[in-house]
């Protein structure tokens, strides 16, 4: 089955679990409580991302949006997984596995975000740990690469947490809230 009908399909994988949260991929039946959350987290998430398009949390936005994560994952070059704590089910955030190179790199890349209401209780930690654990378990990968902005400390902290080292710093390398700015670049090794 292509990931296109698998995005779409009420029981599709895969389901990565951690102490309080669960992460799976996207569903059409996820749109109304995925743009409430970002909504209501607006002013605490654009200074972190790429400007949102003024239809950004539209039903037809989000299913271009999954759309696109589906010819992704087909490609085998991403994994978008949202973040739902277990007690209730509620979306707490996101954590996409993105830019996966195979061959001599075996390389991804990790971003992630949390819904304002859910920041700074450790939600973000699991979901980012669980993935590390995916990527370097089933996906087979070597390394894993994550980068945030210089005066993103809470960001910086979790990568430092979640094991990954500060290996440089780039200018200009992102463009962020409509503007090109600098970041710190982390890496992280698997385990021998």
């Amino acid at each position: 089955m292509s990931a296109i009908l698998r995005l779409f399909r009420i029981d599709h994988g895969p389901r990565i679990d951690a102490e309080r949260v669960y992460l799976r991929l996207p569903r059409l039946a996820d749109h109304k409580p995925w743009a409430q959350l970002r909504a209501a987290s607006r002013g605490y998430l654009t200074p972190w991302e790429p400007s949102w398009p003024a239809d950004d949390l539209t039903r037809t936005a989000f299913r271009q949006r999954l759309a696109a994560y589906a010819r992704e994952l087909e490609a085998g070059e991403a994994f978008p997984f949202f973040v739902f704590r277990k007690d209730d089910d509620a979306i707490v955030g996101g954590v996409r596995l993105f830019n996966i190179r195979r061959g001599v790199s075996q390389t991804g890349v990790m971003g992630y975000w949390s819904g304002q209401a859910h920041a700074g209780q450790g939600y973000t930690t699991e979901a980012v740990k669980a993935v590390i654990d995916f990527a370097f378990g089933p996906l087979g990968l070597h390394r894993l690469e994550a980068a945030c902005m210089p005066h993103n400390v809470r960001s910086a902290d979790l990568l430092s947490r979640c094991g990954f080292s500060e290996e440089g710093y780039a200018r200009a390398y992102l463009k962020i809230n409509g503007e090109w700015r600098d970041h710190r670049l982390f890496g992280l090794i698997a385990p021998s």
